[in-house]
């Protein structure tokens, strides 16, 4: 078969199409990828078998082992945090509370009868193991409520395990005065409550992105088996790491939301993956390679980028260990674990059975779907016409896509961080609603600042004696509740002593933060002034509002450090793979975009209430504290799996002899299709979560979703080539590429 006429230009036209230079195949057949593929491919039994045998014992082994989770004590960050690490070393952290919230159903409360029920509560509660003791039934200003403290036995990190028994006595108390609303609400009912949605909203991401997913690989192959295998391979990685993090987790202990993030992420890469190895291997039989011949070509062009991929990722992940935080600590654990069992079984056991299943990968087909996926004399007329412009007029088309960019990341110069609290759960949790009904019958109950004071035990009284200044100065001071009548308690050596100072406004408000404020420069410093004339005193401030606000300011300090090394980190990666500072510099430019501008439709849907009613979610009028810097990093990483896959085509084509324009058009016209697809089993599993009631997993879902939709089809398709063909050869010096170009030799285009 002739070449084509002008080998500097790419011609894609019926009977005209490439594949990889012999000599480069020739290069890479001692690649790890190009060995693994081909032992795998000689040996499939062993390797499906391995495969099988590896994800059976990390699930069992997970199982066994359980999964620690992550205490507060071990969340906390700055002075809140250092306030519990004292009150835990003196032996005085608080006891999980429950409250048994009774009230009328309708009309107005009879007291005797509520304060009857309320000493029943009490009565049935005292008996019960887990309750250390029960407090003194409170009454509301108004009279319109009765609460009964239960005070639990035991840490609260695992009040949530046994408060099952507290809410049963609840219910049947309940049932027995159905004229009363006798309900239950604290940290622990609310953790619970927690716990069970995240159950329900993992079982409904898994109902829903196995179909789904499943659809987009049948449009994309034309066939069940073939769209079939990397759902399989898919759900095995999931399964896998969730085990293999199950066992981490006694080292790095797990958040709640680390299933969530394993599964979201293992889906996405693990399809993804195996879609650009199925791809090229069905490509280059096309191209009348034998099976074993295109998997091993497979193995050296979309396996290494595979591999290359998946090291972007988890260095981006790495980096979130800078952040000293064990929530991050946690999800980078179990993002590294799950991408590293990912790219493992696309490169070992996808091989062996491409190669088992052979001729029946193609079936069963679907009809109209096969014959369009397979059509070698198929004509690519759409990628071409959307490429058209960045490739005839590069410097207009970067411009008008980048000032587009820039203004949706715009409103993220605006983003307001704030931490999730209580009053951001959805309502769907039954203890929520109890919450809010305790909430507006004792307002001056809302939140509470825990004022702990380390001193000589010699300055005992003097600190008691501050403490009560405290309160009295409290009561005084519109920001702070005017009752503080809580108790001064103090450790047994007298070293240590904690007040709580009351306060009507929530954790996530502004008002009180300034409270806060007001307390930590201002009354606390006064108060102790004379207590240091008997030594050194050290006073910390914690409570919600505390730890709301220092994990914001924590996140903000270790932001600058966590972009750094990402960003250091991954041009690093990219100029090991390509060899040329240009396209270093120019993929942490054009990801950077794509993140800014993921930033900023975030900030317009759930700070500024955009969509509020189509996503059925109640806005904070802030984004979750953790999210940005966690998509930063996700986002950073996969990014980079579309970017390996499409440079490596286009310098696939500048080595064969190709100028800057055609390679870039050969390169981004062969791979748009599976990137296509890829990003759309990514958006489409990613959108599930932002389906998700809680709003940390649905800010994470929607921000991914909306990033990858960009990345894909704004970056790649207008930027990327636009910007390629302004910078012409200059995009890869000094790689020796393009001072030697590998001519195309008749009969190397071959047909599709």
């Amino acid at each position: 078969m002739a070449g084509p006429s002008n080998p500097g230009s790419w011609n894609p036209k019926p009977g005209v199409i490439d594949s990889t230079p012999v000599s480069a195949q020739r290069s890479r057949r001692g690649s790890p990828t190009v060995r693994l593929a081909r032992w795998s491919a000689r040996h499939p039994w062993r390797a499906v078998l391995g495969w099988v045998a590896f994800v059976a014992v990390c699930v069992a082994a997970g199982q066994l082992a359980g999964t620690r989770s992550a205490t507060s004590l071990e969340q906390g960050t700055g002075e809140s945090g250092r306030a519990a690490q004292i009150l835990h070393d003196a032996g005085m952290e608080s006891a999980a509370t429950e409250q048994v919230l009774i009230n009328a159903r309708t009309g107005r409360l009879d007291l005797g009868g509520a304060r009857a029920v309320a000493a029943e509560v009490g009565t049935r509660m005292r008996v019960l193991p887990d309750v250390a003791s029960v407090e003194p039934t409170v009454t509301a200003a108004d009279g319109s409520a009765l609460l009964v403290p239960v005070i639990m036995r035991g840490s609260p990190d695992d009040a949530d395990t046994k408060v099952g028994a507290l809410l049963r006595v609840t219910a049947g108390v309940a049932s027995a005065h159905p004229e009363l609303r006798v309900q239950e609400v604290g940290d622990a009912s609310i953790d619970k409550g927690v716990n069970d949605l995240v159950s329900r909203d993992f079982g409904k991401a898994e109902g829903l992105s196995l179909p789904i997913t499943l659809v987009i690989l049948l449009v994309a192959f034309g066939a069940l088996v073939a769209a079939g295998v990397p759902v399989l391979l898919g759900i095995s990685a999931v399964g896998g790491a969730i085990g293999l993090s199950a066992l981490v987790s006694h080292l790095v202990p797990a958040t709640d939301t680390l299933n969530n993030v394993i599964l979201l992420l293992g889906m996405a890469v693990g399809v993804d993956y195996s879609l650009f190895y199925l791809k090229r291997e069905r490509e280059e039989r096309a191209a009348g390679r034998s099976r074993q011949q295109a998997i091993e070509v497979a193995a050296a062009t979309s396996g290494h980028s595979v591999v290359v991929s998946a090291i972007a990722v988890m260095v981006s992940m790495a980096g979130l260990y800078l952040a000293q935080d064990v929530t991050f600590s946690s999800l980078a654990t179990g993002s590294l674990i799950v991408v590293a069992v990912a790219v493992v079984g696309s490169v070992t056991v996808l091989p062996a059975l491409l190669m088992k299943l052979g001729g029946a990968l193609e079936r069963p087909r679907i009809p109209l779907l096969w014959r369009w996926t397979n059509n070698p004399d198929r004509r690519p007329r759409f990628w071409p016409a959307l490429l058209r412009p960045a490739l005839a007029r590069p410097g207009r088309t970067l411009a008008v896509a980048v000032v587009a960019m820039l203004a949706l990341a715009a409103p993220a110069l605006g983003m307001t961080l704030r931490s999730t609290t209580a009053d951001d759960l959805p309502r769907s949790i039954p203890a929520m609603h109890v919450y809010d009904r305790m909430n507006a019958a004792f307002p001056t109950r809302t939140s509470a600042h825990q004022v702990v004071v380390q001193a000589p035990t010699a300055a005992a009284g003097a600190v008691s004696a501050a403490l009560e200044e405290l309160q009295h100065q409290a009561a005084q001071t519109p920001l702070l509740s005017k009752e503080q009548n809580e108790p001064i308690r103090s450790s047994a050596d007298g070293g240590v002593h904690v007040v709580d100072i009351d306060t009507p406004f929530t954790a996530d408000s502004a008002r009180g933060t300034d409270s806060l404020q007001l307390l930590r420069e201002q009354l606390l410093p006064d108060v102790l002034a004379s207590v240091a004339a008997h030594g050194p005193v050290r006073a910390e401030v914690g409570g919600d509002i505390a730890e709301t606000v220092d994990y914001s300011h924590h996140n903000a300090e270790k932001l600058p450090w966590v972009i750094g090394f990402v960003l250091l980190l991954t041009l690093a990666v990219m100029l090991a793979t390509f060899r040329s500072p240009v396209i270093a510099l120019m993929s942490i430019a054009v990801n950077l975009l794509s993140a800014a501008a993921s930033f900023g439709f975030l900030t317009l849907v759930f700070q500024h209430r955009f969509a509020e009613g189509l996503l059925r979610f109640h806005s904070t009028g802030a984004v979750v504290s953790w999210v940005p810097l966690f998509l930063f990093v996700v986002l950073f990483g996969l990014s980079m799996d579309y970017h390996v896959f499409v440079l490596t085509r286009i310098r696939e084509g500048v080595a064969r002899g190709l100028n800057t324009r055609a390679a870039v058009e050969y390169g981004l016209t062969r791979t748009a299709g599976v990137v296509t697809s890829a990003a759309v089993v990514m958006v489409s599993i990613f959108a599930v979560f932002a389906t998700l009631q809680l709003n940390d997993m649905k800010q994470v879902g929607l921000g991914l979703a909306v990033a990858v939709l960009l990345d894909a089809l704004v970056v790649r398709i207008v930027i990327l080539p636009a910007a390629m063909v302004l910078l012409g050869r200059w995009s890869w010096r000094p790689n020796s590429l393009v001072r030697q170009p590998e001519p195309v030799p008749d009969g190397e285009l071959l047909q599709a």
